[in-house]
């Protein structure tokens, strides 16, 4: 990352720009605003294959597997995500790396005279995702890249993202989230979801319930794509916990892989593991007879990197950072918390945006949390940290529950309650989970001096 005063100024002052605008929490769902971006920018979209994410939870991560596989294997890449943890620079990925404040920069200017242009034929302007969309798809073009890796912002039939035509689409495991946006129906939220599954494409399908399996299967064949199924044609075979992460063996589509070290806790992220490796075979056409080689694959799964996501920013006592920010991201981090870290205390530290599920999001992390400190984050739509103290008292108790306004500050109390046991104040065993948010999250790594990556 540039740490050129000017280069960072000039950045802060385009999301000041762009910060104007609605933003990602603040939609009208239409494709029409980015549909004419495109268009005027020559529909950078359609320049290079896309490889296309959607899904509850779970696609970052996706996203940066198959990042890393697309790159071992030879190709230049693009990836785009959202939102981000830090610094805005770190949704716009070339060649596996986020681009410089001053390209960043770069980009937005060269599109910006279009931007009122468009504006001015619609309603409703565009909202600051699909200005950044805009920008992500020009920038790929302009590199040029081989592949783009886009995760949707939200949902996926009227997400900016689909003016691409993925080549590959796939699907992480869906549950409720977004409610204000997508309702409270999984099996409506499956639907939209299901739109970027787009004719001829293959559709990735992580293991959903049968509810979601059987939309999502419809959707495929209404627009006859193929499918992979996981569980069926690919999937996880083995999981061992190892130092630093676990050691996998998965089948994929063109046949077994083993001794695969990723660096990342939990089965979720083994699962994630099986969904990159599929759609990367998909991609290159690899079946049984042509199977990627796996030296590589190793290679690339090694070299993986995740940042917010089960992220050790500190030893003795261990502290964790995770960006769970809903009920089914809690629970998958709450099991990898049990099953791979054996923690003689483990305290939660908890900040969640207003509208969000903090009370399933408390009740996942209960059960493997002895004690739990509450506190917010600077964003706007952050739950005031007394707030959410009422809530995580009905869950865990008021015996178990403290109240801290600052994310410092809470961090710091936590650090002291991992020690609270030990007579001399020797460290035994006690960690550190922060968590409730990509924000919180993001937050938690610049305090431990963590660069945006």
């Amino acid at each position: 990352m540039s740490s050129d005063p000017a280069a960072l100024e000039a950045l802060g002052a385009v999301e000041s720009e762009l910060d104007k605008r609605w933003p990602e929490t603040k939609i009208a769902p239409s494709l029409d605003r980015i549909r004419a971006l495109t268009h005027v920018l020559g529909d950078p979209q359609h320049s290079y294959p896309v490889i296309h994410i959607t899904g509850t939870n779970g696609k970052t991560s996706t996203s940066r597997m198959i990042d890393a596989l697309l790159s071992r294997i030879g190709l230049r890449t693009g990836r785009y995500t959202s939102p981000h943890l830090q610094l805005a620079t770190e949704r716009i990925s070339v060649d596996g790396e986020p681009i410089s404040p001053e390209r960043y920069v770069e980009v937005y200017r060269d599109i910006e005279p279009y931007l009122s242009m468009v504006d001015g034929q619609h309603d409703v302007p565009m909202s600051k995702f699909e200005v950044l969309t805009g920008m992500a798809f020009a920038a790929f073009a302009d590199a040029p890249v081989e592949a783009a890796i886009v995760e949707v912002g939200m949902g996926g039939s009227w997400d900016a993202t689909n003016v691409a035509d993925g080549r590959i689409a796939v699907v992480t495991p869906i549950g409720v989230d977004h409610v204000e946006y997508l309702g409270p129906d999984v099996e409506g939220i499956a639907r939209e979801k299901a739109g970027i599954i787009k004719a001829g494409s293959v559709a990735i399908l992580a293991e959903q319930t049968n509810e979601v399996a059987r939309i999502l299967i419809e959707r495929a064949t209404e627009v006859d794509a193929m499918v992979a199924r996981q569980g069926l044609e690919f999937g996880v075979l083995d999981q061992a916990v190892a130092v630093g992460g676990q050691v996998l063996k998965l089948q994929g589509l063109g046949g077994v892989y083993d001794d695969v070290f990723l660096p990342l806790h939990g089965a979720h992220q083994a699962s994630n593991a099986s969904l990159a490796l599929a759609a990367v075979e998909a991609f290159f056409g690899a079946g049984k007879e042509q199977p990627l080689d796996v030296e590589a694959v190793r290679e690339a799964f090694a070299s993986v990197t995740s940042p917010g996501r089960l992220e050790r920013v500190r030893s003795a006592p261990t502290v964790l950072v995770d960006a769970a920010h809903n009920p089914h991201g809690a629970t998958a981090l709450a099991t990898a918390l049990r099953d791979e870290f054996g923690f003689r205390k483990l305290i939660a530290v908890v900040g969640v945006m207003d509208d969000k599920d903090a009370a399933g999001m408390l009740a996942a992390l209960e059960p493997v949390v002895h004690e739990i400190v509450v506190t917010s984050n600077s964003s706007p739509r952050a739950m005031d940290a007394d707030t959410l103290g009422d809530l995580a008292m009905e869950v865990f108790g008021e015996e178990r529950v403290f109240v801290q306004p600052s994310l410092a500050d809470a961090i710091e109390e936590a650090v002291l309650r991992t020690e609270e046991d030990d007579e001399e104040g020797v460290v035994s065993g006690g960690g550190v989970i922060v968590t409730g948010s990509v924000v919180t999250a993001g937050e938690a790594r610049a305090l431990f001096g963590k660069e945006p990556s």
